[in-house]
């Protein structure tokens, strides 16, 4: 069997509800490992997941992807003395030797207090069972390798950590709906979202045959990216060429973009309430183009019937492009099918639109029921981290009762 131990970032600073914590990070990652046989428990910090070399992939896709640790890494177990340690703790340094290290560091801690070394004591021990040997050089300030002792119920020793993304277990804050385009942008936003815990649900606006098939389903491998972070997903896709056209022939050109963001937002609020979501989520940067200006960000939230987040506000592009490449949106972001407000762009778009002036240009385009009409006729799409990690690493026979294999269900908007 192989063990990996999961390391708790924040969550460990919870006083009196941690157990609630505990329990959503124990239960989001049994939903990812639906399909393969794996253990999971969680333990004075620690989250431990015993595996079968079959299930190796799936375990390690899911330490790479769940929220709540801050880092993660295959564990050899070993008897709890000293002389057992050292043997490993050999081992592993000779291994590192081998993959080019030449210095390394020893790291202990023990959480076992029975033991009759400390932690300073196990270090020394251990160290010394490599630079006696001459096998590695000791570096305290930037070793090659990190050699890791960690004794508890058992001794756990490990030296390739990983790093985890951190923040809360995703449904402990609620439900957010994330305006979600194929921009490079709003797909970061929404992870942003669920690395505070919170569930998030998607809404994309197509106006097809002006956007492409293919813009959309490069909007639903988005939407099937950041599912991996965040368990379950549903995208709800809006045809909105009616909507379009109708501000292009009665909204002054200038305007035509505010005024677009203006009824996504009406109808973005109109799905929050359906949906029972808590919040609205955009991927405005401020400052990033003419919509995103202080004034015409103003105008586009009163439209906005719940509280609106924008977790990207404060962040340049390069910020945002790094994080693309963290959860591996950006090759796919970058696909060349252009979403609806790019290609209905006006050239000389409002910088600084006055409130009162873009409520009434709104108004007299008499759009509600328009608006309405589409959001009617959504087509709503449910995405499963359990659905993919079995197409991808499923091992149990009875993988399809468990989990659909498909990337995405089809869902009733009833």
């Amino acid at each position: 069997m192989l063990t990996y131990l999961g390391k708790l970032g924040e969550l460990i600073l919870k006083g009196s509800n941690i157990k609630t914590f505990e329990r959503l990070l124990i239960q989001n990652t049994k939903n990812y490992l639906q399909s393969v046989e794996a253990k999971v428990e969680l333990k004075a910090g620690r989250l431990y997941i015993e595996c079968t070399e079959d299930a190796k992939e799936a375990v390690e896709f899911t330490l790479n992807h769940l929220l709540g640790i801050t880092g993660w890494a295959l564990a050899k177990v070993t008897e709890k003395n000293i002389e057992a340690i050292k043997s490993e703790v050999y081992n592993q340094a000779l291994e590192a030797k081998q993959k080019g290290a030449k210095s390394f560091k020893i790291l202990a801690k023990r959480g076992d207090k029975s033991f009759p070394l400390d932690s300073y004591e196990i270090m020394k021990e251990a160290g010394a069972a490599v630079f006696d040997k001459q096998l590695l050089t000791v570096d305290v300030h930037n070793p090659d390798v990190v050699i890791s002792v960690e004794v508890r119920e058992k001794c756990y020793i490990y030296s390739d950590s990983n790093k985890g993304h951190r923040g809360l277990p995703v449904g402990c804050s609620g439900k957010g709906l994330l305006l979600l385009s194929g921009g490079l942008d709003s797909p970061v936003a929404g992870y942003r979202m669920m690395r505070r815990g919170m569930k998030v649900e998607s809404i994309y606006f197509h106006s097809y045959p002006y956007t492409s098939q293919e813009a959309q389903e490069k909007v639903e491998k988005l939407a099937e990216i950041i599912t991996n972070f965040g368990i379950t997903s549903h995208i709800n896709i809006i045809p909105f060429t009616e909507v379009q056209m109708h501000i292009m022939k009665n909204a002054p050109e200038n305007f035509s973009t505010l005024m677009l963001r203006m009824c996504m937002m009406k109808c973005a609020s109109m799905l929050a309430k359906k949906i029972n979501a808590d919040c609205l989520i955009t991927g405005e940067s401020l400052g990033q183009v003419a919509s995103q200006t202080v004034e015409n960000m103003a105008v586009t939230e009163s439209m906005a019937e719940l509280p609106l987040l924008r977790p990207l506000v404060g962040l340049d592009k390069e910020e945002i492009i790094a994080t693309a490449y963290n959860i591996e949106t950006y090759e796919t972001s970058i696909l060349p099918y252009e979403d609806c407000c790019v290609l209905f762009s006006p050239k000389h778009p409002i910088l600084r639109a006055d409130l009162d002036e873009a409520m009434t240009i709104y108004k007299n385009m008499k759009i509600d029921e328009l608006i309405e009409e589409a959001f009617n006729n959504r087509i709503v799409k449910r995405f499963e981290v359990s659905g993919i990690v079995a197409e991808k690493y499923g091992t149990k026979p009875n993988t399809e009762k468990l989990i659909s294999g498909n990337r995405y269900k089809l869902c009733s908007i009833n």
